[in-house]
């Protein structure tokens, strides 16, 4: 399998690291010259400064996509007219219509088109969704999301709900396996261009609810979750991927493997390209966390919540 990679910014040297280790790395695009041939050179692969280019040049299979949001639908789009399978890092556009119609193009052309929702990879994100489908303590009633850190200097285009929020989003959908039917959310601005602080609360089916509180403002990188069942707490740390349930008299602390998330994140891509596994994110799902991710910016700035219905 051949799979190219556009993008070699902060995160995606990355997925660049990660395809090489694979083997199935065969070229790097950047429109930094300079980074482009840095990075061909480092993984020896072929490299372009322009997609057009490595579109002509190159025989691959699959795409990353890891260039700023603002660039996702116009690369994508090129790419997915080429018949070729799309991993598209998160979020997977800016604009939810372009991802609509992004996800309809792949569909028409029969590839795959995922966005890179890194969590759901995470192996303690993996056992929580288990315990909560085996409802070993029965009922998941509420989610609690906490992710905090000083900004990241590559992003540069979006605020923190679609940089950070949406990672949280995503999840929440997937633990409760259903998508929200309201969305309240309250944003500000300290020290950057767009939203810095945000806390959203999602409404789902018999009053069920998830808090996401996420900032740049905070020195300390904290990046957890809890689960709240009828006879249970289970609380994990994405970093340490430790999980921990509280019940009455107890407290358990439940063993499991340590993976990276995103070798996981990979792996299940080039699977399904090969049809071996269906463990992605959908392209209707990504583009339903954008809409969410909407909704919450324009309910931060009426004040009001905003109601949704999604696929």
């Amino acid at each position: 399998m051949k799979i190219v990679q556009i993008g070699t910014g902060g995160w995606g040297k990355n997925h660049a690291r990660v395809l090489s280790e694979l083997g199935v790395l065969s070229a790097i695009c950047d429109t930094d010259a300079q980074r482009s041939k840095e990075f061909g050179e480092k993984h020896s692969v072929n490299h372009y400064k322009s997609l057009e280019e490595m579109l002509t040049s190159e025989e691959f299979d699959g795409a990353f996509v890891v260039t700023p949001t603002s660039t996702h639908a116009d690369i994508a789009k090129k790419l997915l007219e080429a018949k070729k399978h799309v991993f598209v890092e998160k979020p997977l556009t800016y604009k939810t219509e372009e991802g609509e119609e992004l996800a309809k193009l792949a569909e028409k052309n029969k590839v795959i088109l995922t966005c890179g929702y890194i969590e759901r990879f995470n192996p303690a994100v993996g056992v929580v969704k288990n315990l909560v489908k085996e409802k070993k303590y029965g009922e998941l009633i509420m989610l609690e999301f906490h992710r905090e850190n000083r900004m990241p200097l590559h992003i540069k285009d979006v605020g923190i709900i679609y940089d950070t929020s949406v990672h949280d989003i995503d999840t929440a959908n997937w633990l409760f396996d259903e998508m929200p039917n309201v969305v309240f959310a309250r944003t500000g601005q300290i020290k950057h261009e767009h939203e810095d602080f945000a806390t959203i609360m999602l409404g789902y089916k018999d009053n069920k609810v998830a808090i996401i509180t996420s900032n740049w403002i905070t020195p300390k990188r904290i990046r957890k979750f809890y689960a709240i069942c009828n006879d249970a707490r289970i609380s994990s740390d994405f970093i340490t991927q430790e999980i921990k349930v509280e019940k009455q008299e107890e407290i358990e602390n439940i063993e499991n493997e340590k993976q990276e998330p995103l070798l996981v994140e990979i792996q299940s891509f080039l699977d399904a390209i090969e049809g071996k596994s269906k463990h992605i994110v959908t392209a209707q799902q990504a583009v339903n966390v954008s809409k969410i991710a909407e909704a919450a910016l324009l309910s931060s700035q009426k004040g009001v919540p905003i109601y949704l219905d999604l696929k």
